[in-house]
């Protein structure tokens, strides 16, 4: 591990800080291994009693089935990745389940942009739907998930969301290679900004984002998700890009990037309109003065 990287402490250790740092989270775990942190959260969620109060957090060292969107496996290796997931309830109509993917992904990259001096912020960006990058190389993967909770079956907008997160300290030059895309970690970001960024523990990173998930699922309980558009925009890292929309290997939508709507759809504008985009993997085809290399 490069001396940039946040050292991440013995598990027993790690629960503790934790634990001490999220008294709103009534269970929360840091194991050596696991299959996968989200997997073991939803079939928590899945039991009949109510074992323990939401929100939860379980961490591990490694996973050894830890997945990514569209089922990719996360490839990782103790001491070179924080993976955790959290479980949290939301009480929203099932038809705004969509928005909740982008949704976190902007909360995640505000609260580690706070970890940035205000210089290098803008280096830190996100690709929808909720890739974390930092000079355009990815730095993080989110894996949002929902079920219904054992005990709550009855009302249909009580949603239990599994947020599950990889975020890499170490090792992106080797990922780097053994993936053959450009893959960035924590100790390049604390390299170019010691002085902030190279302070933050692994306890103040993993608190950090557990908190602001808590706090975007509660805000958008209460508020809805009419100002989202203006969020996403502050962090949007592929604004006036030339995307093309592959779904299944087939490219189902080419044009430029033009933010999101409420709904968390990105916005793709072509000689034919504005389409809503809904799935499909984003691949930046130009450069565009002003904007990121197409990297990503």
């Amino acid at each position: 591990m490069s001396s940039s990287s946040p050292e991440i402490p013995e598990p027993v250790a790690f629960q503790s800080l934790l634990a001490q740092a999220l008294p709103a989270f009534r269970y929360v775990r840091w194991l050596e291994e696991t299959g996968s942190t989200n997997a073991d959260l939803v079939a928590l969620a899945r039991e009949p009693g109510e074992v323990y109060a939401r929100p939860w957090l379980e961490g591990a060292h490694l996973q050894q089935h830890g997945r990514g969107r569209a089922g990719r496996t996360w490839q990782n290796r103790r001491g070179a990745n924080l993976m955790f997931s959290c479980a949290f309830d939301i009480f929203v109509p099932a038809r705004h389940l969509p928005v909740l993917s982008p949704l976190t992904g902007v909360a995640t990259c505000e609260a580690l942009r706070a970890f940035i001096s205000p210089a290098h912020r803008s280096r830190l960006i996100m690709k929808w739907p909720n890739d974390i990058l930092w000079d355009n190389a990815k730095l993080a993967g989110i894996l949002v998930e929902s079920t219904r909770a054992g005990t709550a079956r009855q009302s249909n907008d009580h949603h239990v969301i599994i947020v599950g997160m990889g975020l890499n300290i170490d090792d992106a030059r080797a990922l780097s290679q053994s993936l053959d895309r450009s893959v960035a970690d924590w100790s390049e970001i604390a390299a170019a900004d010691p002085a902030e960024a190279g302070a933050a523990t692994a306890t103040d990173l993993v608190q950090t984002i557990a908190k602001a998930w808590y706090r975007v699922f509660n805000e958008a309980t209460r508020d809805g998700f009419e100002h989202f558009p203006e969020r996403y925009h502050a962090v949007d890292g592929l604004l006036g890009q030339h995307v093309h929309i592959v779904d299944d290997g087939r490219l189902i939508r080419a044009g430029i990037a033009c933010g999101v709507n409420t709904t968390g759809q990105l916005l793709v504008r072509s000689p034919e309109g504005e389409t809503a985009v809904s799935v499909g993997e984003v691949s930046v085809r130009t450069r565009t003065p002003g904007h990121l290399a197409p990297r990503a």
